[in-house]
């Protein structure tokens, strides 16, 4: 590869804030905040990773009440906030960069996570199957349909949660569209049985996270918001019948409010359903591009030196490579990661995974 293409360690900037490489840790769930609250295992594990571009937070929750894994952490109260500040602290003084996904999981959540709160979502319709309550495994619950009013205090609570997380510390924050959960539930057809302005055509379904945007970024600024999209993850029953034109239509939507990035998964969990749904986002999206599902760093590196992409997000690689930019430059052998682990509790699988002997 020429040394004047672009790659992983070419610097590169989204909106308001300067990467020193195009490595991203993308949103990663991991369960180890005991009453949603972070705490200092968390700094130590972010803070573990910092040398990537760009580190983005598991979903956070901005309603109270509205846990789809349990131990999933929120940013409602000041508690959170101070909890926050660990990581965000740790982060930076390690030279790294931090956004937090900000996130509502609608109709994932579950009333026996939430104290018996009703679950919400676009319209009353369950997913199909069961989810992990603290009584077992349980069929997810028929949610409660929004009202007009009920959906504009969620856009509230998005605004709030841009607000606590800026006062946190975080760099940014990337609203979560994508993977079944309350945007997403808005934004796909299969969930969305609405007949008002919030449902039917593809620009009432995206009103939603078109108010959370300008609600978002009037806090934080445009130049420091992302949003992540799923167009073909099925997901928590999730579908789209032409998801090409629904990322097309959102990306050229997503054009007027000037975003630090658009995050797109290129593929499904499941393999359900495939279409080349990132050429489209990279001609309808004028904006940086990160890209993310199963890339390693060569094929990273290939889109990027191409442009079909701007960044590309890794998932596992960071968990099991808390020094994961480093043993890429380095040429050195990576750790595998421990699937058991992934949503277990405590350091296991989690912060003790070795770094790079010299």
């Amino acid at each position: 590869m020429s040394t004047t293409e672009k790659n992983l360690f070419s610097p590169v900037t989204l909106g308001d804030v300067a990467l020193p490489n195009r490595f991203i840790m993308a949103p990663l769930t991991r369960t180890r905040a005991p009453h949603h609250l972070p705490n200092t295992l968390m700094a130590e594990y972010y803070s573990q990773r910092a040398s990537a571009g760009l580190l983005i937070t598991e979903c956070t929750m901005v309603t109270e009440g509205s846990s789809a894994f349990g131990d999933d952490p929120g940013i409602y109260s000041q508690e959170q906030i101070e909890g926050w500040k660990l990581t965000t602290d740790a982060v930076h003084k390690k030279g790294g960069r931090i956004f937090m996904q900000i996130w509502h999981a609608g109709r994932a959540a579950h009333p026996l996570l939430n104290g018996g709160k009703e679950a919400v979502s676009s319209s009353a319709l369950a997913i199909d199957g069961e989810t992990h309550t603290p009584e077992g495994k349980k069929p997810y619950t028929v949610p409660h349909s929004l009202t007009v009013s009920e959906i504009k205090a969620i856009v509230n609570d998005f605004r709030q949660g841009a607000i606590n997380a800026k006062a946190a510390g975080f760099d940014g924050v990337e609203i979560h569209g994508a993977n079944g959960y309350l945007i997403d539930q808005f934004l796909r057809e299969s969930a969305n049985q609405r007949t008002d302005e919030y449902g039917g055509s593809l620009e009432n379904r995206a009103r939603f996270l078109m108010e959370v945007l300008e609600a978002v970024t009037e806090v934080m600024g445009s130049g420091r918001v992302g949003v992540r999209l799923s167009p073909l993850n099925s997901f928590n029953s999730m579908k789209e019948e032409d998801p090409v034109a629904w990322i097309r239509f959102l990306c050229e939507q997503l054009n007027r409010f000037n975003l630090a990035y658009v995050h797109v998964m290129r593929a499904d969990f499941f393999g359900a359903q495939s279409a080349d749904v990132l050429s489209v986002a990279r001609e309808a999206y004028q904006g940086h591009l990160m890209v993310n599902m199963a890339y390693d760093a060569e094929e990273a590196n290939q889109v990027i030196a191409s442009g079909q992409a701007d960044s590309v997000a890794f998932g596992k690689a960071f968990i099991a490579n808390p020094d994961y930019v480093e043993r890429v430059k380095a040429g050195a052998d990576l750790n595998e990661p421990n699937p058991d682990t992934f949503y277990t509790s405590g350091k296991e699988g989690y912060t003790d995974y070795p770094f790079m002997t010299a």
